[in-house]
């Protein structure tokens, strides 16, 4: 669960930075937009390979102490490319 939590807090890092670049539209907005989606793929891909790799105890727990949390970050990034594209 640690791993996923490192993970999820740079992803979200990452998230944070590109919405207010984004906002600002600054040179590095789409740069930050690609970082942030990156290590939401990282984090998936931890997540998942967690869930399928552990016991079925373990898989409840992570599911529900991190599951919500991978989803919200994951529509957020794509509500961000989806504004970001809307104000071309």
């Amino acid at each position: 669960m640690r791993k996923i939590t490192e993970q999820y807090a740079t992803a979200r890092d990452e998230f944070e930075i590109a919405a207010e670049e984004t906002e600002k539209k600054t040179v590095y907005a789409a740069d930050d937009r690609a970082a942030a989606a990156e290590e939401l793929e990282k984090l998936r891909e931890l997540y998942e390979g967690i869930l399928k790799d552990s016991s079925p105890e373990i898989v409840e727990e992570i599911k529900q102490r991190a599951g919500q949390r991978v989803r919200e970050l994951s529509e957020a990034i794509k509500g961000l490319e989806a504004s970001a594209i809307e104000s071309d």
